[in-house]
C-alpha cells in the first residue's frame, strides 16, 4: 500500500506542468502601442542607417550606395563636427553637476517644515513648463538688454554673456538649469520623503549634525535618485537644441583647429544644420547614427557605474 503511494506521488511530481495560456488581451492592448513605436521609432531609424551609407539628397533622385563615405568625411573632413561632439560632452559634463547641485539643493530645501513649502515646490516647477525657443529668445532679452542695463544703474558696465563662446555656453547651462532644475527637484524631494523619519531622529538623538545627516543618512537612501537623475540630465544634456537655438544659433564663432567654426552649436543643432541649411541629408543621418552609437554607450555606462556606487553606498 505504502509503495503504491509512493509511487502515485513520484508521478505526479515527474508529470509536466501545463503549458500556460497566450493572453491575447494583453497583446491586443499593447498592439497599438508597438505599431506606434515602431512606425516612429524602429523602421525610421533603419532607414536612417540606411541612408548614412548612401548619397541620399531628399530630392527624389537615384540614391547611391557609397558605403562608408559619409563616415570618413565626418572623421577626417568635418571640422565642426568634431568640435560640435566635443563641446557637447563639454557642456554635459557641466550641466550634470551644476543641475543636480541646484536640483538636490532645492529639495533640501522645500522637504523642510517651512512654511508655503508646497508654493515653493510650484514655483520652482513651473519653469519647466516653458517652451524651450520662448525661454531661450526670453533669457536672450536677459542677457543682451536686462541684464546689462540692471548693472550700469549700480555704475558697473559688463557685457552680455553671448559675446564670448565661453560665457555664450555657460549662458546655455544656466538657462536650462533654471528651466529643468524644477524637475529634477520633485524626483529627488519624493526620494528625500521616502526616507524612514526612525533613521533622522535617532541620528538627533545621538547628536548627528545637519551635515553628518546629510552625509551618513540623506545621500546613500537617495542614491537610486541620483542614478535617475544623473541619467536624465546626460541625456537632455547631448539633445539639446532648442534653447541652443534660440538662445545663441551656434554662436559666437571661434577657432578650432585653426578653422574659424561656430563656437556653441552642440551636436543636435549641427546635425539639424547638416541637413537644414547645407542640404546634406546623407551627411547629418551618418552624424545621427554616430550620435546615437555615442550617447548608448555614454549612458550604459553612467548607470553601471551609478549602480555600483548605489550598492556600495
Amino acid at each position: 500500500m505504502a509503495k503504491t503511494i509512493i509511487k502515485k506521488l513520484a508521478q505526479k511530481e515527474i508529470k509536466k506542468p501545463k503549458k500556460s495560456k497566450i493572453n491575447y488581451t494583453f497583446w491586443l492592448f499593447l498592439l497599438p502601442a508597438l505599431f506606434a513605436f515602431s512606425m516612429v521609432i524602429i523602421i525610421p531609424f533603419f532607414i536612417g542607417l540606411y541612408y548614412s551609407f548612401t548619397d541620399w539628397n531628399a530630392s527624389g533622385s537615384a540614391v547611391n550606395w557609397t558605403g562608408i563615405n559619409n563616415y570618413y568625411i565626418l572623421f577626417t573632413q568635418s571640422t565642426q563636427f568634431t568640435y560640435s561632439l566635443l563641446i557637447t560632452v563639454i557642456y554635459s559634463v557641466f550641466n550634470i553637476f551644476l543641475l543636480n547641485a541646484v536640483s538636490f539643493s532645492l529639495a533640501l530645501l522645500v522637504t523642510r517644515n517651512l512654511k508655503f513649502q508646497n508654493i515653493y515646490r510650484v514655483g520652482f516647477f513651473l519653469p519647466n513648463l516653458v517652451g524651450g525657443l520662448i525661454l531661450g529668445y526670453l533669457w536672450k532679452f536677459i542677457f543682451n538688454n536686462a541684464a546689462v542695463a540692471l548693472f550700469a544703474n549700480f555704475g558697473v558696465q559688463i557685457s552680455s554673456m553671448l559675446i564670448s563662446r565661453d560665457t555664450a555656453i555657460l549662458a546655455i547651462s544656466l538657462t536650462w538649469a533654471w528651466q529643468y532644475a524644477g524637475y529634477i527637484m520633485m524626483i529627488y524631494v519624493t526620494a528625500i520623503q521616502n526616507i524612514p523619519q526612525e533613521l533622522i531622529e535617532a541620528a538627533q538623538i545621538d547628536g548627528a549634525t545637519a551635515w553628518n545627516r546629510l552625509r551618513a543618512i540623506t545621500l546613500p537612501m537617495v542614491a537610486p535618485a541620483f542614478t535617475v537623475t544623473i541619467f536624465l540630465t546626460l541625456i537632455n544634456s547631448f539633445k539639446q537644441f532648442d534653447v541652443n537655438y534660440s538662445l545663441t544659433n551656434g554662436g559666437p564663432a571661434t577657432i578650432f583647429n585653426g578653422i574659424n567654426i561656430w563656437g556653441t552649436k552642440l551636436i543636435s543643432m549641427q546635425i539639424y544644420d547638416t541637413w537644414a541649411s547645407q542640404r546634406l541629408p546623407s551627411l547629418a543621418q551618418a552624424q545621427a547614427i554616430i550620435f546615437f552609437l555615442f550617447l548608448t554607450v555614454i549612458s550604459i555606462a553612467q548607470v553601471r557605474f551609478s549602480k555600483k556606487q548605489e550598492i556600495e553606498s
